[in-house]
């Protein structure tokens, strides 16, 4: 009997009837999910982060400068080094100390890892630098930047510097471990005064790096320096920013379409003044988006 009743009833009337069920459950889900916690935003990764590169080796016999730069799950990492030219054994120390930096941060796995890391691998790299010396001499700068997010956690040692260029202004993040830094400080308390800090010879002096015997910790920023997006963040060796002044590395930035680009413009405008005592120079650009 139910059979027949089913028969009896028109298909049109049995299809306006499936269709009305299924806009019934499309409905109930809609509800639903309008009803669910909103799925977190996804957290920038800056995968796609351009990165660019230049380097010169100025008028000096060997390049001493080392850099490398890598994306990974864990962040952006870049490190530049310049090995002591005025010591021997200057593009060993730069190599080692890039190469046992990059090894180092292939091993974490989680932000809370990054600060340690940068500590640990600068023992490491001071530690193998020493035993690759033998006690001869030797040494090297470095500065590493690491970028997750919009969060730039960083480290340095010796006189490269780390800048970020912001809104036509340059912001200098680290300290460069010279005897200057003495000198001023020996100024600010009345010790000597500003032309004698200025005028003495060993400003320039190195007073902590890495491959030295008497190596301290490395300036590694306490918390994150908080990135914006449009900001660019320069790696830069003292050959670099020692011939260009902030106006001539300004306009590289201006008038270039890409990190890549910038970073080129800055070698060639280093290499257009033809010093006779150029430095190595070397500069990594990263531009967060």
């Amino acid at each position: 009997m139910i059979m027949m009743r089913l028969m009896d009833i028109p298909p049109v009337i049995i299809l306006l009837a499936f269709l009305a069920v299924i806009a019934a459950l499309l409905l109930i889900r809609r509800r639903l999910l309008a009803n669910s916690p909103a799925e977190s935003a996804p957290v920038q990764t800056l995968q796609e982060l351009p990165i660019g590169n230049g380097q010169t080796i100025g008028a000096r016999n060997e390049q001493d400068d080392y850099f490398a730069s890598a994306e990974t799950p864990q962040g952006v990492v870049a490190v530049l080094a310049d090995g002591i030219s005025g010591l021997s054994n200057g593009r060993m120390a730069s190599t080692v100390a890039v190469t046992t930096f990059m090894r180092q941060f292939m091993n974490v796995s989680a932000e809370k890892e990054i600060v340690p890391f940068i500590s640990k691998a600068a023992k490491l790299a001071n530690s193998e630098i020493l035993r690759q010396l033998g006690g001869a001499s030797g040494g090297t700068t470095l500065v590493v930047a690491v970028m997750r997010g919009l969060k730039l956690y960083w480290g340095a040692v010796g006189d490269s510097i780390l800048l970020i260029y912001r809104n036509g202004d340059f912001i200098p993040v680290n300290q460069k471990h010279t005897y200057a830094t003495l000198l001023e400080e020996r100024y600010l308390s009345g010790e000597i005064s500003k032309e004698e800090a200025l005028a003495n010879p060993q400003r320039k002096q190195l007073i902590n790096y890495l491959g030295y015997e008497g190596y301290q910790e490395m300036e590694i920023g306490e918390k994150p320096f908080e990135l914006r997006q449009g900001d660019k963040v320069l790696l830069c060796s003292d050959g670099l920013y020692n011939t260009l002044s902030e106006v001539e590395m300004e306009e590289a930035l201006k008038k270039s379409q890409s990190p890549h680009d910038a970073a080129e413009y800055m070698i060639e405008a280093i290499e257009k003044k033809r010093l006779v005592n150029q430095d190595n120079a070397t500069v990594i650009v990263l531009e967060v988006w």
